[in-house]
């Protein structure tokens, strides 16, 4: 199932509050960056981070779920609902995160 473009301007909207937030369509998800690094995405129109050290200790009761069938699993955020939990997490999220790979 594919995500919905509302969900997405949803999540865009919660995250209004953080400069560089980006997203690239990809199969009918979402993938989304902070400052040039990718954090997470939406799949299913359920939002998923990376589950790095900061995300883990934040959201420590977060369920681990497959973005789709292959894929590692990555963190389900569940408040959703508040700016300033997200803007904490993604913001905490970044030191953490993998540098871009450089295109050939």
């Amino acid at each position: 199932m594919a995500s919905s473009k509302e969900y997405l301007d949803f999540i865009l909207e919660q995250l209004s509050q953080l400069d560089e937030i980006a997203y690239r369509s990809m199969m009918g998800e979402y993938i989304l960056y902070y400052r040039g690094k990718i954090f997470g995405g939406i799949y299913d129109d359920r939002l998923l981070v990376k589950p790095v050290k900061s995300a883990i200790s934040l959201m420590p009761n977060a369920t681990y779920e497959l973005p789709y069938e292959g894929a590692k699993e990555m963190l389900l955020v569940d408040d959703v609902d508040s700016k300033e939990f997200l803007s904490k997490l993604i913001e905490a999220m970044y030191s953490e995160l993998p540098a871009p790979k450089k295109k050939k």
